[in-house]
């Protein structure tokens, strides 16, 4: 409606003036009467004029509304009781439009605000910061974990710790870290988490820290009752043999209390003794094998990273299956997806990793006729290299599940137990994690995320 008025009111002026340009030139090349031109040049003029005062009429509105909107100005109100149809009906649709404007700030103000309350009410403490180091937002457990009133900088953290600013200041966006902070109040295990997104054409940092110290400290008792009940199973194990052998061998030499005479230890006796002594030093061996394995899990040398190509890494695995007990029995299939996957960790640890997965799989497979092992080597949706070795075998059941982690637990007769739990210490000394699924009698994946 207000463009057709609008449409009409300038095509009347401009008929108005192509009238006057005819009539006017019609004085002036057919008539000469140049004097009396200037009544219709006058009246050109005097058109003109109205012409651009309607214009800036109309646009002098629409200017102040724009201008309104930009400034975020929602007090402005356009009259709608104006003499002028056109004027009046332009008034009304601005005003609608600035209602509704109105309304999409309320809305996004309250959406803001609805954020914030869950920002605030959030179990982690939470802040955002620029490139410049400008911290943007923070929620108030952030500011309670890091004993402060305020946040306005990162430079402020340094003051705070030294190693939690330097964290902070290094970590890449989609990476998690953990740090130990020590603050007056006591000492937390930080799981420091970040994530980049843009705003306002500025990349921002989204930095989560949460305090763990609880859960790390029921974890780390419990792994301690599982591996001690391991342990003393063991030990058990092996002592219990050597003393009910030794006492058995100590009553060929001793009857009520006294030493018996060498005349009656004869020839069976002494091959009694050297076969008792025998299993005793087997079982020393195995006790002192035993506690190498605990060493071995407990003293990992820090991973020398570098860049390298995940394909040749995993055609080197390959290559290595190929002597594997039951290899010829195996469908072993490998892919790397992007072909040019290259990953920054230490190439013989994970390469350590990699060969006990893919020989947990071939053993878990020596009576499938029909068994398929896949690597795969791949970036998930997070922008994390992965590499994950999946198998057709029995599968694990969800009782297993839950140890198979523990040091020293095995199911196998020859297995020393600690295999999966030293790949999962490498993955842990790399920032990254060990996943293992299974459904019994289809298949069991481990997943190495980087």
């Amino acid at each position: 409606m207000i463009s057709k008025n609008l449409y009409v009111k300038i095509l009347i002026r401009v008929l108005l003036l192509l009238t006057g340009a005819l009539f006017l030139g019609w004085l002036i090349f057919d008539r000469q009467a140049y004097i009396f031109a200037i009544i219709p040049a006058l009246f050109i003029l005097g058109v003109t004029i109205n012409l651009i005062y309607f214009l800036n009429r109309i646009n002098r509105r629409i200017f102040y509304f724009f201008d309104a909107i930009k400034n975020e100005d929602s007090t402005l109100r356009f009259p709608n009781n104006v003499n002028n149809k056109i004027i009046n009906d332009l008034n009304q649709s601005l005003q609608k439009v600035n209602s509704q404007i109105q309304q999409i700030y309320l809305d996004n103000q309250k959406q803001e605000q609805y954020f914030q309350a869950l920002l605030e009410h959030a179990a982690t403490g939470m802040f955002t910061f620029n490139r410049k180091g400008f911290i943007l937002h923070s929620n108030k457990l952030a500011k309670q974990l890091f004993e402060v009133d305020v946040l306005t900088h990162i430079n402020q953290l340094e003051r705070i710790d030294p190693k939690l600013f330097q964290t902070i200041k290094e970590i890449h966006p989609s990476e998690q870290r953990l740090i130990t902070l020590h603050l007056k109040s006591g000492i937390f295990q930080l799981l420091v988490k970040s994530n980049s997104f843009i705003s306002d054409k500025d990349e921002l940092m989204l930095i989560s820290v949460h305090d763990i110290k609880n859960q790390l400290d029921e974890k780390e008792l419990e792994s301690w009752r599982k591996l001690i009940r391991v342990m003393m199973h063991e030990i058990m194990n092996s002592i219990t043999p050597v003393t009910s052998l030794s006492e058995s061998l100590a009553g060929y030499f001793y009857k009520n209390g006294a030493m018996v005479s060498p005349e009656d230890i004869n020839t069976k006796t002494i091959e009694n003794t050297i076969r008792g002594l025998e299993v005793i030093r087997e079982q020393g061996k195995g006790l002192i094998n035993f506690v190498d394995s605990y060493r071995k899990i407990t003293r990992l040398p820090a991973p020398v990273k570098k860049v390298f190509q995940v394909k040749n890494l995993i055609d080197h695995i390959r290559i290595l299956s190929s002597s594997f007990e039951n290899a010829e029995h195996v469908e072993l299939s490998c892919n790397v997806m992007p072909p040019q996957l290259e990953l920054h960790a230490d190439e013989k640890q994970i390469s350590q990793v990699l060969i006990n997965l893919v020989k947990n799989a071939y053993q878990a497979n020596e009576e499938n006729k029909n068994a398929k092992i896949r690597i795969k080597a791949t970036v998930n949706e997070a922008g994390h290299p992965t590499i994950s070795v999946t198998d057709n075998g029995p599968g694990i059941s969800d009782e297993l599940m839950d140890k198979i982690f523990v040091p020293f637990f095995t199911t196998k007769e020859n297995g020393s137990g600690i295999g999966l739990s030293i790949s999962r210490q490498i993955m842990q000394l790399h920032g990254g994690s060990l996943k293992m699924s299974s459904v019994p009698g289809k298949y069991t994946s481990a997943v190495l995320v980087f």
